[in-house]
């Protein structure tokens, strides 16, 4: 069970063993290992590529909806005249969650990159220390 401060009680602290030194990371500052990430570039990179990608899925989906449904009416297909809306919105909904899923994973993905090269992606508990720690 991951221990807590009464600091930060809301992130976890890095796991570590007894003979794992050499990963482990320790505060530069004050030698401390109780640490937690922070992974500030991974949750924006996931809410902007959520964002993004639902906006695209939705506008895809619409696009083509209407472009389905004309066909559909010239096609002849009248038996039921209230359904193409249907379809639509349907579509859009569809297109907005796997569009929202696809850019939450690249979002994320890019975000973690920039955690561990850019940003400070580690603080200490003790004395509140910000940092970059590369993992292996």
């Amino acid at each position: 069970m991951p221990s807590t401060s009464n600091l930060y009680d809301d992130e976890p602290l890095f796991e570590r063993a007894a003979n794992d030194t050499a990963s482990a990371p320790v505060c530069p500052s004050c030698g401390s290992a109780r640490l937690c990430t922070r992974e500030l570039g991974k949750k924006t990179g996931a809410t902007i590529g959520t964002l993004a990608g639902a906006a695209g899925g939705m506008s895809a989906a619409l696009s083509g909806g209407v472009a389905g449904a004309h066909l559909g009416m010239g096609l002849g297909a009248q038996a039921v005249p209230c359904m193409p809306p249907l379809g639509a919105v349907a579509g859009a909904i569809l297109g907005g969650l796997s569009g929202g899923i696809a850019g939450c994973a690249v979002g994320a993905a890019l975000g973690e990159a920039i955690d561990g090269s850019i940003l400070s992606n580690c603080r200490c508990l003790s004395c509140g220390h910000a940092f970059s720690h590369r993992r292996a």
